[in-house]
């Protein structure tokens, strides 16, 4: 588990659905990313995220180009 110093948060729009519950999502910055969805969101009734949906984002210091899901917005 990463530290939470070493964590940058950002927001951004799915835009495609890969294998192996991965998602392909532009950043605002315009920086494509791959990400999977947290743990809790995957836990008890999994939270469905579609291609358009906007998530939040937490994207590790060292790797910038991969993350993980910890929000979807409605």
């Amino acid at each position: 588990m990463a530290k939470q110093e070493d964590v940058i948060r950002v927001q951004g729009v799915v835009r495609e659905n890969l294998p192996n519950a991965t998602f392909r999502v532009e950043v605002d910055g315009g920086l494509e990313v791959l990400a999977r969805a947290a743990g809790k969101m995957r836990r008890g009734r999994p939270i469905r995220i579609l291609p358009g949906d906007r998530v939040d984002l937490e994207l590790s210091a060292y790797d910038p180009t991969r993350g993980r899901i910890v929000w979807r917005y409605k």
